[in-house]
């Protein structure tokens, strides 16, 4: 474990599983204080008392909240906690995404419910910026160094799952590019990152389902930990407003995920 990260504040919306959870987990190898934000409680491990179990057993204090990322009104009390009992944020990790259900993939935009929009586009991009709002005067009172990940995808550049899918991805990256021009003076960075094909528990269940191969898939700790890599980067400046791709990320920083490896490599497009 290491205490790099042993001051810091951090913030991981959507963080009972998947990449959200990793973020939360690697951020807490560091000694991070981790607020993470979920609709799952309960005491099972894919929860947000789980996750906060997690967070602690990883060497960080976790705080968890119930929050719905639709409802503009939980997001805003939420940050209000974070105001009152931390006073400051040092990282916020934009992760939350809700995933159609039943999934609407396949076919056209008209095969869709109109509905798939506001759970990719509102809860993918919208909810993202609105937490962004409510963090920055809590990062400004931190001061230069501090670092907003918004978790995006490669469907951002080419056609993923469908229409309303690339348009929320597509989003995140412009909002994250024009979020690094404007947060520049104040010394915070903003990131989109692009992980590959990644073994998160609803990949898992439906491959055992289809008998889909994981053996090549990132998996969400390692994904995660590319955030801590970055947080601590010497140059994260000069990166900021970018697309940061989590396969070079492990490379450039050595990032290994819970079985040793470097993140499998996401075959692009195009190449």
């Amino acid at each position: 474990m290491s205490h790099a990260l042993k001051d810091k504040i951090c913030v991981v919306t959507g963080a009972t599983r998947g990449i959200g959870r990793g973020c939360a987990i690697a951020l807490a190898e560091h000694g991070a204080t981790v607020f993470v934000t979920g609709r799952s409680d309960g005491d099972g491990e894919l929860t947000l008392s789980g996750t906060v179990r997690a967070i602690e057993a990883a060497g960080g204090t976790g705080f968890g909240y119930k929050v719905d990322h639709g409802i503009d009104a939980e997001i805003e009390q939420f940050f209000q906690e974070v105001a009152a009992k931390a006073g400051k944020i040092d990282i916020l990790v934009n992760n939350v995404y809700r995933i159609p259900s039943p999934p609407a993939w396949g076919g056209g935009f008209w095969d869709h419910p109109v509905s798939i929009w506001d759970d990719q586009v509102g809860i993918g991009l919208r909810a993202h910026y609105v937490a962004s709002w409510h963090a920055a005067p809590l990062m400004f009172k931190a001061g230069p160094g501090g670092l907003i990940v918004n978790v995006s995808s490669p469907g951002g550049q080419s056609y993923h799952f469908s229409s309303s899918y690339g348009a929320g991805k597509a989003g995140l990256d412009r909002l994250t590019a024009d979020m690094g021009i404007e947060l520049k003076d104040k010394g915070i960075a903003a990131i989109s990152l692009y992980p590959g094909s990644v073994a998160t528990e609803f990949i898992v269940a439906n491959s055992e389902r289809t008998g889909g191969d994981l053996s090549h898939a990132q998996t969400p700790l390692g994904v995660g930990r590319t955030v801590p890599a970055l947080a601590l980067a010497e140059d994260l400046m000069t990166r900021t407003g970018t697309i940061q791709w989590v396969e070079d990320l492990s490379r450039e920083f050595d990032v290994r995920d819970e079985e040793g490896r470097l993140a499998p490599a996401y075959q692009r497009r195009g190449e």
